[in-house]
């Protein structure tokens, strides 16, 4: 019944396919598999781990967003520039917040009331928000953060494991958004929206509200990695996250999410971030170029469209 449930969510391949970089890689470099290290891959991928669970909301609508990497780094920049200028640090994180769900809501308004194609809005809103982060940094980073702006860097101990707060963080947005996607007459919302937008309007979806709430809560979602982004690296950088977009795609199409929308499970864009973060750390352990790591990457991307694209025709 389990294994039914994970195959139905499309679950099985990536689950697979992370168990085989676990083998494979732990047997040619025996640091691999150990606690230090997994703890280490996963704090590299909670940043886009995150970023995919939002970016997973606005595919499940049919949707992309080629935004969202420079949404996170501005409400980062956002947070960051008010927290030095003596803003309390609660308040430099709702305007941080506010930024980025102003930029979800924007971009939904734009989608959903004007009928604009997804692609062309967010990459359009991707140099906006880039440019307003240059702008508001002054083109160099932010530095000395109060500690409380840093927060989610910090580690708390788990069964006597230092485990980094910001991990913890994700695990919650995931858990908070499998809930809403599962249970709720939202989430069976979005998948039929994507799954046939006449269908769901002629079924009585309010289709324009709910396009316009994955897009905002995919930008709150955003500043809750902006927050991830800045515990782990302690600046605020403007130049960071710019191909944060493209790596967040990636990770919902390992993780088994349908680029033609309507259809895979919320968790499955964890699991591709933790793919690829595993194979980047273990090919980097075995002394593999950082080139090579590209391409294999790539070469995972293409197989994984291709699959999901075999799939999509044999259910019809």
């Amino acid at each position: 019944m389990a294994l039914e449930r994970l195959r139905a969510a499309g679950l099985m391949g990536p689950i697979l396919a992370l168990a085989c970089e676990i083998v494979i890689f732990g047997s040619l470099a025996p640091r691999f598999a150990t606690t230090r290290n997994f703890l280490l891959i996963a704090e590299q991928a909670m940043e886009i781990a995150t970023l995919a669970i939002g970016q997973t909301l606005i595919i499940l609508v049919a949707g992309i967003d080629l935004a969202n990497g420079v949404v996170m780094v501005l409400a980062s920049i956002v947070m960051a520039k008010l927290a030095v200028a003596g803003v309390p640090v609660v308040l430099a994180v709702v305007a941080g917040v506010a930024v980025s769900a102003a930029f979800g809501l924007a971009e939904g308004l734009l989608v959903a009331i004007v009928e604009l194609p997804p692609f062309i809005v967010t990459l359009g809103f991707f140099n906006v928000a880039m440019a307003l982060a240059l702008l508001i940094s002054g083109e160099a980073s932010i530095i000395n953060l109060p500690p409380a702006l840093l927060a989610l860097g910090d580690t708390v101990s788990v069964g006597g494991t230092d485990v980094p707060v910001g991990i913890l963080v994700m695990l919650a947005v995931l858990l908070v958004t499998w809930y809403a996607l599962r249970e709720t007459a939202w989430g069976r919302h979005m998948y039929a929206l994507g799954d046939n937008l006449p269908a769901a309007r002629l079924s009585g979806i309010r289709v324009n509200r709910v396009l316009i709430s994955a897009y905002v809560t995919a930008g709150i979602i955003y500043a809750v990695a902006a927050l991830l982004l800045l515990g782990r690296t302690t600046v605020g950088n403007p130049d960071a996250g710019e191909t944060a977009n493209l790596e967040s795609i990636t990770a919902a199409v390992i993780g088994g999410i349908s680029l033609f929308g309507g259809r895979g499970s919320i968790v499955g864009p964890v699991l591709g971030a933790f793919i690829v973060g595993a194979l980047e750390n273990g090919l980097t352990i075995i002394g593999v170029d950082a080139l090579y790591q590209d391409i294999a990457i790539g070469l995972l991307v293409i197989a994984a469209v291709i699959l999901d694209r075999l799939q999509r025709g044999r259910s019809r």
